[in-house]
Formats: structure tokens, sequence, C-alpha cells
């Protein structure tokens, strides 16, 4: 057996599993009840997989011959699966800290957008932009969302809505796909506003008869890698009937359907995506009761966005009744210049506060769930042999610390691991030694 390990995870007094049995999600009896494993151990295979989880003692019998690359003793810490953003929006240029004033003062989101920002503004500047310019702010806010525990990140495109600076958006998300030791789960959200110039009904078309078949074409021919197709279902923007047109086209290209709706106004999004099959939508602050209904029968993930509840001071989403009603609740930070939130630990403590989910679920909802709704689940969201070796040690004896130091995890996250790669040591610790 020498040599053929990578990473030993040694002896932590916590270590969080979230799923036990190989489940897919978790509702809310599940996620209201995670298996912690104490004074336990976590092997990574060269591989980057994850070959054993169990008691310490066990586990140094079990692998008493054999050599490892690296021992890590994590006595006296938790060990956590590494957490799963799904919903960002991080390729854009342009800064729009301007906005925050006049939203203090009153404004609507809707109002900025009509006064020539909010999405618009963004738009010009990505539109602008070189590509290397992209990638390398993509490439930095990837790391800072690294740094606070985030393992696998939903990367959209939309700030083009033309076809020339979508694709560019999209060919920066590729190559960080495969320059940059983070998971990426790229997104087509080309119908993310209408263009100015066009009609909601022309954007449509322009989306179905040009956009998509490109799309299709370049991921053919390995030049993009896309996985989810968005849209902006909204009263002023685009319609049910514009989404449902664009989302089937997107499903009959081998897309996942992971959308925006019923965010400001009812729309009828949610009812719309069980019926296509949608793997997950976002948003939902004014999802209808049937809407939830029609979610949790078609096992349609929401993800709920609490920063930009938060942010926008919009109606908090109804986290507890789709959680009653058997809905997949899932966890995103939303990130973008109108929501400008790295960090999945602050999103879980909003989540908890604003939105009245236990610490478990939140937790849930940012693994396990978020990665469900990605389409990810049966690879990433939880520490399970077989499973990708991403995980997250924290410097405490109880992981609800990870939740509970509302802003603390830059002290408080010890080492970040991708595939069983150390990405992030924390070597400015110091004084943060005990809680």
């Amino acid at each position: 057996m020498a040599g053929e390990y990578g990473l030993l995870l040694d002896n932590a007094e916590q270590l969080v599993l979230v799923c036990g049995r190989g489940e897919k999600y978790l509702l809310q009896e599940g996620a209201g009840r995670l298996p912690v494993l104490r004074h336990a151990s976590l092997v990574v295979g060269r591989d980057g997989l994850i070959k054993a989880v169990g008691q310490a003692d066990a586990l140094r019998s079990q692998f008493s011959g054999a050599s490892f690359d690296r021992v890590i003793d994590c006595s006296g810490k938790c060990i956590l699966p590494g957490l799963v953003d799904a919903h960002t929006h991080p390729v854009w240029a342009g800064d729009r800290v301007h906005e925050f004033a006049m939203k203090l003062a009153g404004a609507s989101y809707m109002e900025i957008h009509e006064a020539g920002g909010g999405i618009h503004f963004t738009v010009e500047h990505t539109r602008n932009a070189p590509e290397e310019e992209l990638f390398k702010t993509l490439e930095h806010r990837l790391e800072r969302m690294r740094l606070a525990g985030s393992t696998l990140v939903e990367c959209k495109s939309g700030y083009g809505l033309n076809l020339e600076t979508e694709l560019k958006m999209l060919r920066v998300i590729k190559r960080a796909k495969q320059s940059i030791d983070i998971g990426i789960s790229s997104t087509y959200c080309g119908a993310h506003s209408v263009p100015k110039g066009k009609t909601a009904s022309e954007a449509t078309d322009d989306i179905i008869n040009n956009h998509l078949p490109k799309l299709k074409e370049l991921q053919l021919s390995g030049k993009i890698d896309v996985d989810n197709i968005d849209v902006f279902c909204e009263k002023g923007v685009f319609d049910l009937d514009s989404t449902r047109r664009i989302l089937q086209a997107g499903k009959d290209m081998g897309l996942q359907i992971n959308f925006h709706g019923d965010e400001l106004h009812p729309m009828k999004s949610a009812e719309l995506g069980a019926e296509l099959g949608a793997q997950a939508i976002s948003h939902l602050e004014e999802v209808s009761d049937e809407g939830i209904t029609a979610m949790a029968r078609a096992k349609c993930a929401a993800v709920l966005l609490p920063t930009t509840a938060y942010m926008l001071r919009l109606k908090q989403p109804q986290a507890r009744k789709m959680l009653k009603e058997g809905v997949i609740v899932a966890l995103g930070s939303d990130f973008n210049p109108n929501a400008y939130c790295f960090s999945m630990p602050m999103v879980m403590h909003l989540a908890c506060v604003n939105m009245k989910m236990s610490m478990n679920e939140a937790l849930a909802a940012a693994t396990i769930n978020a990665a469900y709704a990605l389409g990810k689940s049966d690879t990433h969201g939880s520490i399970e042999p077989g499973k990708q070796g991403d995980v997250i040690v924290i410097n405490s004896t109880r992981w609800e610390h990870l939740i509970y130091q509302f802003g603390g995890h830059q002290a408080l996250i010890d080492y970040v691991i991708v595939r069983g790669k150390i990405v992030y040591k924390n070597e400015k610790r110091g004084i943060m030694s005990s809680y």
C-alpha cells in the first residue's frame, strides 16, 4: 500500500459527513440531523477522491502500512465538506459601488435599471473589457470565494447580451475551469436582460436562432463548456412565454435548466420550471403556494439567495414553508455587482437569522443540496468514499462556528482542499486558536 495515498486528515474533533448513505439531496428531516463523527479521520487518494472516512483509531489500523504524501493533524479541529455556491455572476467589468448609495436612498432595483444603471451599466463595461482583463478579475474573485471555503461554484455569463460578448465570457469561464483549482459549473445566461434596441420577443428569437446554435457548435468543438441555461423571468424582462421558449431550446441541446424566477413579481416561474423539468430555480421571493408544491413534486431545487433579499430589502424567501412542503432547499451567494458577497459562511448565517433555517439545514443547503442544484451531488457536497476530496478544516471543536461567527471565516478556516490538494493554508491565524 506504500505510496498509494495523497492525504490523511487525522483525528478531527468533529467530521461532518452531511450524507452517510449516498443521498442525492436532503429534505427537511434529513437536513435537520446531519451525521457527525467524533475523533475521525479522512483519507484522500492521489486521484483526488475520498478513499476512506471513519474513526481515527480504526483508520490508523486499516492504513497502518500505508504512506501518505501529506498528513495533517486535525486534533481539536473540524472537517466539513467544501462549500458549494449554487448561484454567482463573477465575470464582469465596471464598478457599481455608486448604486449602493442610490439603493440606500430608497431607489428600487427596477428604478436603477430604468435609469441606465444595473445590468446595462455592467453590460457596457463588460462588452468593452479585453478577455484577459475579465479572466484576471474572475481569477481574483474565485480565489476570494475559495478563501471563504467554496470549492464548487456556479458561474454565469449574462453581461454581454450579444453573441460576441456572451461567448467571450464563456471562454473566460472555460479557461478558469481548466486553470484554477476550484470546481466550476458553467451557465449561459444570455437572457439576463433585454438588450437596448430590442424587444423581449426579438431578443428571444436572437437567442434561439443565433446564440444557442453557436453555443452548440463551440461546445462540440471544445472551445466552450456549458452546463446550464438561465433566463431572468421577470416583469419587464422576459415573460413566461419567452422564458419557456428559451429554456426548452436549451434543454433540447442538452443543457440543465437553472434559472431566475419569481424574484420581484409573482410570475409563475416555479410552476413553469417544474413543468419543464428544471434542475433548479433561484430567488423565489415571490413564489406562489402552487409553485412551491410543484417544485417539491418535481424535485426541482430552490436556490435561495439571502444576500440579495438583504441588500435589496426584498421580502425574504419562504425557506421554512419550502422545507415543510418537501422542497430541496439550496443556497447561493448571488455574487454580482449588485450583491457583492464572496462568503458562503455569511450566506448561511443570513439564511439562519433572516430565513429561520437551522444551522444544520443551512449547511446541507450549502453543500449537498447546492451540489444537487448543479447536477453534481453524485461527486460533491458530502464526505463519502468515492466522492471528490473537497473539504475544509476549521480551527474549532464545534463545526457550527463556521456559521455562528458572522464574518469570522478569515481567521477560522485553516485549510481549503480541492481534489485532495491544499489550495489554501491559513498562515496568519495566530491568536485565533481557541473558542
